[in-house]
């Protein structure tokens, strides 16, 4: 069985810059490493991946690895991805969730919420597992906390959803509140069983990021948010 979020009736007013901007980083940075860098892929994801270890200051990364302080790979983590699907994945889900973030909040506000969110994404995973020596990298807890964001704005939206089973396929039409809820609900599911010595996906980050979002949202966007929205969803513009 596969499902697999493609699109929202969630149109926008304004070109979403920023949303694009990281797309475009993002995707550029994995190609180059896939191609050009790709002897020293692993290095690379030491040196700018998060690892929780060296961030609380419990290993150091020696010689040539050490780029850049341990602080900011909380960062820089957000911009390498692992692989083709992990690459494709994240940024599928930012294309369709971030521009009516980025619209509701500004420019401003919405690069200062995405690195936030993906902050609090980052330090999750790394409270969760302090003496962890393997590299967190990728975007998607910063993205999580624009799903997050994404459900108090916009519960009604609805999402189109690629539903595949066997033979059958088709595409539903579903609003974003059970879309989201149930995308959160997979990330504890899946983090109760999780092992955190063997690497793999970083649910505790996901789930970071998302709860974070949620929340934060209310702060930065400080308009009242209407209960009664309309079927699509939207909400005034900022400023």
């Amino acid at each position: 069985m596969f499902f697999f979020p493609f699109a929202d009736e969630n149109p926008t007013t304004k070109k979403p810059i920023l949303n694009w901007l990281i797309i475009f980083i993002c995707t550029i940075i994995f190609f180059k490493y896939i191609f050009e860098y790709s002897y020293v892929k692993e290095q690379l994801f030491i040196s700018f991946g998060m690892i929780p270890a060296t961030l609380f200051g419990y290993s150091e990364l020696s010689g040539q690895l050490k780029i850049i302080p341990a602080y900011l790979t909380v960062i820089t983590s957000m911009f390498f991805h692992g692989g083709w699907m992990h690459l494709i994945g994240n940024m599928t889900y930012l294309y369709i969730f971030g521009d009516n973030v980025e619209e509701v909040l500004g420019k401003t506000k919405f690069l200062i919420f995405y690195f936030t969110t993906g902050s609090f994404a980052a330090l999750t995973q790394a409270v969760l597992d302090p003496s962890s020596t393997i590299p967190m990298i990728g975007a998607s807890g910063a993205i999580a906390g624009i799903l997050g964001g994404y459900l108090v704005l916009f519960p009604k939206a609805k999402i189109k959803v690629f539903f595949w089973f066997l033979i059958f396929f088709k595409i539903f039409k579903i609003r974003a509140f059970i879309v989201l809820g149930g995308w959160i609900l997979i990330q504890f599911l899946s983090f109760s069983g999780d092992d955190f010595n063997t690497g793999g996906v970083a649910y505790g980050a996901h789930i970071g990021g998302f709860v974070s979002g949620a929340i934060l949202i209310n702060f930065f966007y400080t308009k009242k948010i209407s209960k009664n929205r309309s079927l699509k969803g939207s909400v005034p513009n900022a400023k």
